[in-house]
């Protein structure tokens, strides 16, 4: 089959690529941005890659006319709390638009489930969506999912986040809500099962493992699976806002998706009805098993997508290409230069920089501003990184983003997505002159204005030894203490 995959850099998409490759179809992969897709990882004559952008007025693009099974994976729930409802239907009808000039017979379109009689802007609008999909000339299937466990996915980690964060909780009342989970392995299971079965063909299906949990117990459940003990408390009294306030703080998500994500979470999230497994057979994985299978990704390092890799329009840029070229003029620099002692350990460094294995100097510095950015609404550091040892271009790590990952040229550079009254790009690059290799590391700044400007003068004492002091345990031979 050939089958045109959206949303290919996100999280589910990464996760069903590889599969439907093995299942032998060529893929045409829908992204806004291709300079952040791998192409090399992928058997060359299975794929095509095709730049795209749904929420863009006039897209301009056509697709191939070949398609006969379409994946709609699109949806705008982390980077906006207004004009949710539009942003959605735009992208769907700009979709529609488009693929009915092919011959594609089935779309599959991953929603929500939305079976509570009031329902959240987020949920509301995946119903939206699913109404705009069925003006296709093309079949529709509609899989509804609550909560998706899996390693990297938005509703694990913030679960992990609480839970392993705070021995003692004092939550908002909607963790009394009730849900109905599912493993990312069945979810994908489910969508690579059906394309082109008729018996799937113009009808919707609620997908949700056996356990109908509320919050609480899935964070106590996590607990347990983890061997922690957590006492939670429940108050009635704290609002949507300081709600969406707290899980910002507790957790890496950004401040739209906590919002989105409180506003859902106050409606129960249950199956209505579960006919298709009547439909495919499959070996419905429980709760606290996705928990543990999940565990075992990142305990191997092996997590294959992130939530927290995706761009979105609320990114200061739109493709990688716009910043990859660090501005000359206008710009202030901190320029340190050191004789490596030791190239694949310091490569080694470099490349595993950030997350759990800090910042190579004055780690408490890095902690305080990443604190200082999320009080402005900024991401933070608790973003992390998708790998311990593996860094790709479009990458999250920190409050940074990934530009330039190349090993093969020793260079990685990094453009900050903290609040900043500038811009920020960090570079790492290793050369070799006259025959010892040298470590170059450029923190630039482009100040605005002179707010700008001020901020620059204000932490270049910090600067002083932060910068000097990483790059100089970057090169050494033994590991950092």
């Amino acid at each position: 089959m050939n089958i045109l995959l959206t949303g290919a850099n996100g999280y589910i998409g990464k996760r069903l690529l590889p599969i439907l490759i093995e299942q032998g179809h060529v893929i045409y992969c829908c992204l806004r941005d291709i300079s952040r897709f791998d192409k090399s990882k992928y058997p060359e004559n299975q794929i095509e890659l095709i730049e795209i952008d749904f929420l863009e007025e006039n897209p301009h693009k056509c697709l191939p006319d070949d398609i006969d099974v379409a994946y709609y994976l699109i949806h705008a729930m982390s980077s906006s709390v207004n004009n949710f409802e539009d942003k959605e239907t735009l992208a769907a009808d700009k979709f529609v638009s488009l693929l009915n000039s092919t011959n594609c017979r089935h779309i599959i379109y991953l929603s929500g489930i939305s079976n509570a009689e009031q329902l959240s802007e987020h949920l509301r609008s995946r119903r939206k969506v699913e109404t705009v999909l069925n003006n296709a000339k093309a079949a529709l299937t509609t899989l509804r999912a609550g909560i998706i466990i899996g390693s990297g996915s938005a509703s694990f980690e913030i679960i992990r986040d609480i839970t392993e964060k705070l021995p003692v909780m004092v939550t908002p009342n909607w963790l009394k809500s009730k849900c109905q989970p599912i493993a990312i392995r069945n979810v994908i299971e489910y969508l690579t099962t059906i394309p082109l079965d008729q018996r799937f063909y113009n009808q919707s299906f609620d997908i949700g493992s056996d356990d109908v949990l509320t919050y609480k117990e899935m964070l106590l459940q996590y607990a347990e699976v983890r061997g922690l003990k957590r006492l939670i408390l429940t108050l009635p009294i704290m609002t949507p806002r300081l709600s969406s306030y707290w899980l910002y703080f507790i957790t890496s998500t950004s401040y739209p998706l906590a919002v989105n994500l409180v506003n859902s979470m106050k409606i129960d999230v249950v199956c209505a009805e579960r006919k298709i497994k009547d439909l495919i057979d499959i070996n419905i994985i429980s709760y606290k098993e996705a928990v543990a299978l999940a565990f075992k990704k990142i305990e191997q390092d092996n997590v294959l997508s992130s939530w927290k890799d995706s761009i979105n329009k609320a990114t200061k840029y739109s493709h990688l290409e716009d910043v990859i070229k660090v501005p000359e003029y206008g710009t202030f620099k901190d320029v340190r230069r050191k004789k490596v002692l030791n190239l694949q350990k310091t490569i080694d460094n470099i490349w595993s920089i950030g997350g759990d294995t800090g910042w190579f100097y004055a780690d408490w510095l890095w902690k305080i501003r990443g604190f200082l950015d999320k009080l402005w609404g900024g991401v933070g550091l608790r973003r992390g990184r998708t790998h311990r040892h593996e860094i790709n271009a479009g990458d999250a790590l920190d409050f940074w983003r990934v530009i330039v990952a190349n090993k093969e040229k020793m260079r990685l550079m990094l453009y900050a997505e903290m609040k900043l009254p500038g811009e920020a790009w960090l570079e790492f690059e290793i050369t070799q002159e006259n025959g010892k290799y040298i470590l170059t590391q450029i923190a630039t700044f482009r100040p605005n204005g002179l707010l700008g400007r001020m901020y620059w003068y204000s932490v270049m004492p910090f600067h002083f030894f932060v910068f000097d002091g990483m790059a100089s345990n970057l090169v050494k031979k033994k590991e950092r203490i």
